[in-house]
């Protein structure tokens, strides 16, 4: 029996099996830094994560289905183009019978015809309907 497991077990074969292990063991350590550093990035607890990472790989799989969806950087851009968007919707409204997307200085719905604004009798810029002055050229607002 010794015989046979020396024949099979050269040292070629301990090499490789030693090469196999050293490889399975630095992928054990990759996903633990992998595990940490990309938890940081996304804002999720990384000691926590960390600790859970130790458990073989089974510890990197959990936290790669359970983490964060986004990097925190990514997050503050979609925040960013967010409050953008926003800021660019005050610019524009909706008429308020047909709903229908109107800019800010039309007097009148382009869709249904609504009248939307008065204009000023004396400068032309629209005014809205509870104004008593023009705030462009101080005219009075006649009704």
């Amino acid at each position: 029996m010794q015989d046979l497991l020396n024949s099979i077990i050269t040292p070629e074969v301990k090499f490789t099996l030693t090469l196999i292990i050293a490889l399975i063991g630095i992928l054990y350590l990759i996903s633990i830094i992998w595990v940490i550093r990309d938890s940081y990035l996304r804002g999720a607890n990384p000691v926590l994560w960390g600790a859970i990472s130790l458990v073989p790989f089974i510890g990197a799989f959990a936290y790669a289905m359970m983490r964060p969806p986004m990097l925190l950087s990514d997050k503050d851009e979609q925040n960013l183009d967010f409050a953008l968007k926003q800021r660019q919707l005050l610019h524009y409204g909706e008429c308020g019978k047909c709903g229908y997307p109107v800019e800010r200085e039309y007097l009148m719905c382009p869709r249904c015809g609504t009248q939307l604004k008065n204009e000023c009798r004396q400068c032309g810029h629209a005014l809205n309907p509870e104004w008593m002055v023009c705030p462009y050229c101080c005219a009075p607002v006649r009704k």
